[in-house]
């Protein structure tokens, strides 16, 4: 059994944050990748998702995808959004975040990162405040900072905004 996070830690953690930087599939998605006619590709997005996005940008915070696999699908969704900063289908995700942090002028301890599988460890240990969605793989939940309680492609990537949001005292509703 593991021990609860100190929630005042990863709160002062969340303090830091200026910039969130999400895996795709499994944490904006629910990992499946639904093959259409044609040679097409669907994936689904959760709208809560989206609104977390925004209101963490809107409340000055960067927001960037990293992920394995090339798709328009993702494109259009973060274009969608207004995210701006992308890295898609590539090999080393460790070298897409010292991009990411070189574009955004960010050290390793100002950037919350959310993942849910292997190669999203590396980076998850790097990051000032790693994310694990609920379902996400043993050894990535051990690695995280906090496992969210929401499932990816569910709504975890608002759990975590809202996190880093309250943690700033920017919440607003």
């Amino acid at each position: 059994m593991t021990t609860p996070p100190d929630i005042r830690e990863i709160d002062a953690k969340a303090r830091r944050v200026r910039a969130l930087i999400l895996d795709v599939d499994g944490v904006l998605t629910d990992g499946r990748v639904i093959y259409l006619p044609g040679g097409n590709e669907g994936r689904t997005f959760h709208v809560r998702d989206g609104l977390g996005i925004q209101l963490l940008m809107a409340s000055g915070c960067t927001v960037a995808l990293l992920s394995g696999r090339e798709s328009d699908v993702v494109t259009r969704r973060a274009h969608e959004l207004g995210i701006t900063a992308l890295r898609l289908g590539i090999e080393d995700k460790v070298d897409a975040f010292e991009s990411l942090l070189d574009e955004f002028q960010l050290n390793d301890l100002q950037v919350a990162y959310v993942g849910d599988d292997l190669p999203d460890i590396p980076v998850l240990r790097r990051a000032g405040l790693g994310f694990a969605v609920a379902d996400a793989a043993p050894e990535v939940r051990s690695a995280a900072d906090l496992v969210l309680r929401t499932a990816g492609g569910q709504g975890a990537v608002r759990e975590a905004c809202e996190r880093i949001l309250k943690a700033k005292e920017a919440w607003r509703v």
